[in-house]
């Protein structure tokens, strides 16, 4: 028997109505280095890992982001519910409203939709690992200027914590090319 409950990785109570941090905020949904791109990095990369550990390590962060794809979308979500159009037009969302109403949507701050050419699989486990590496600053470094830009502290709570996951992240892949380089100096024997 299975039980589900519907509960975030962490708690998004956001009361206050805000879709300019929105706008800015579902970059981090749908952006070059949000939480679908990452997801789909290291889910498609564990594929080519040569081992057991390294594929479970892609495997774990690649879900783990799926998690943190439903916390920025329950953000996005929870920053827009009930916005009236003038304040969809004040938080310059107006041309989001015209194609998807307040429904959150995989794009960046600007409004470019998602593309599979924000992720990368190479096929070579140090390029595809340090790759991971780039990819953990980035989103890092993303949710840093998110709070510098929020001020309200139901926002930037979540972001706080998202960032920290990203520095987490960073590490585990740290790891993992550690592993990866062990086995490639590793003398084979044939």
């Amino acid at each position: 028997m299975w039980f589900y409950e519907k509960k975030l990785e962490y708690p998004v109570r956001i009361k206050k109505v805000d879709p300019r941090m929105a706008k800015y905020i579902t970059s981090q949904y749908g952006g070059p280095d949000g939480e679908l791109a990452a997801s789909l990095r290291y889910l498609t990369q564990k594929f080519h890992m040569p081992t057991k550990e390294l594929q479970a390590i892609l495997n774990d962060i690649g879900t783990e982001e799926l998690a943190h794809l439903e916390m920025v979308g329950t953000m996005v979500h929870q920053l827009t519910k009930g916005a009236s159009v003038e304040q969809v037009e004040r938080g310059s969302l107006g041309a989001h409203y015209t194609d998807h109403d307040l429904a959150v949507y995989p794009s960046n701050a600007a409004g470019v939709p998602f593309t599979a050419a924000y992720i990368q699989s190479k096929g070579d486990i140090v390029a595809d690992l340090v790759e991971d590496m780039a990819a953990e600053q980035k989103a890092r470094a993303t949710y840093e200027y998110l709070i510098n830009l929020a001020d309200d502290p139901d926002v930037i709570d979540p972001l706080r914590w998202l960032r920290e996951r990203e520095v987490v992240h960073f590490q585990r892949f740290g790891e993992a090319l550690r592993i990866a380089q062990e086995l490639k100096d590793k003398k084979k024997f044939y």
